[in-house]
């Protein structure tokens, strides 16, 4: 039986994700948000937004991809802007060895020749001789999401609170998911931040239809195309703990290497240049954890768009199961959701 009445705090991917999740399983939900309006302040507002478990399997725990597969069709149902047309991962001649390797670490991928590369992309046609196309990925634009989903808690008349502070701690007949990302450090010791930083640029002059991976020997590189011309360029993932804005340096680097990838990138606009703290665990894996009534969903890491409809699910199955009303370590929740 599932609780009467449930407050999720924070309208990031997490908290937003978690709130549909329940409502659709008929739980009483309401979320509240410090921030003034959606975004504000949120990690997710600077997200790349590809759905690509396959390409993160390459350098990630195997259970990214698992966790990660299911999430296209997710927000395939929820959100219509997410476009199916895979990934690309290129490399210059010089760096194949890191496409090799690339490949050997992941799967449902094929091999592109140059002509291949042509036709996929033919903004691309004559600047790599090899490539890697995961056919089943997907991308979408991280607020139109957002938007999205707060768009349906509407229509399923779950309030989002805006400009609300509020004490993680529930009464008997409430329950708290605290989906607050790094803020939640206050009581999650061990959680950490990780810098990530992007930038936005506006190039008519090259068209691409999937986001593109350069497999850079300073900077590995991700350019997610946004529509009109639009271009999320990003790969910073620094272990600093620092807010602030770019630094002149990484704006160089993603710069620099987003020219590498196609010269037009040299006369683009600068949109925005972003930067905030993604929150992750010491094993970069996401996890729930049991205080009381209240539930801390964290530790999305680079994967928020990614991870967080999984995530959302184990809140859901928790609470509708009334899991917390046993103790749980957050042991526990690992070896449940492998199985």
């Amino acid at each position: 039986m599932a609780r009467s009445s449930v407050i999720v705090i924070g309208a990031g991917v997490a908290g937003l994700s978690c709130a549909l999740a329940l409502s659709e399983r008929d739980v009483d939900v309401t979320v509240v948000e410090r921030g003034r309006a959606l975004g504000d302040g949120c990690c997710s507002w600077m997200a790349g937004g590809m759905l690509a478990p396959w390409c993160e399997r390459a350098t990630t725990e195997p259970e990214v991809a698992d966790w990660g597969a299911a999430s296209i069709d997710w927000w395939s149902r929820r959100y219509a802007g997410t476009q199916q047309r895979g990934s690309l991962v290129v490399a210059q001649p010089r760096d194949a060895t890191d496409l090799t390797r690339f490949a050997q670490r992941t799967e449902r991928f094929q091999w592109l020749d140059a002509d291949a590369i042509a036709s996929v992309e033919p903004a691309l046609a004559g600047r790599f001789r090899r490539a890697l196309f995961f056919p089943d990925e997907a991308h979408l634009d991280p607020r139109g999401a957002l938007a999205a989903l707060a768009g349906e808690l509407g229509r399923r008349d779950v309030a989002i609170e805006f400009g609300v502070e509020h004490a993680v701690r529930a009464a008997a007949s409430e329950t708290v998911v605290d989906c607050r990302g790094y803020a939640a450090r206050d009581r999650l010791p061990d959680l950490r931040g990780v810098r990530g930083e992007m930038v936005l640029v506006r190039s008519p002059d090259v068209e691409l239809s999937r986001p593109v991976r350069l497999l850079h020997p300073r900077l590995p590189l991700y350019i997610v195309p946004r529509g009109a011309g639009l271009f999320m360029i990003g790969a910073t993932m620094i272990e600093s703990e620092r807010r602030g804005p770019v630094s002149v340096r990484s704006a160089m680097e993603l710069l620099s290497a987003a020219y590498a990838l196609h010269p037009a990138f040299g006369e683009a606009e600068i949109v925005e240049l972003g930067a905030d703290l993604r929150p992750a665990f010491p094993d970069n894996l996401p996890q729930l954890r049991r205080d009381g009534h209240v539930l801390h969903a964290n530790g999305l890491f680079r994967h928020g768009f990614l991870l967080a409809p999984t995530l959302a699910g184990w809140v859901a199955d928790a609470i509708t199961r009334e899991e917390l009303e046993s103790e749980v370590s957050h042991a526990d929740f690992p070896q449940r959701r492998r199985a």
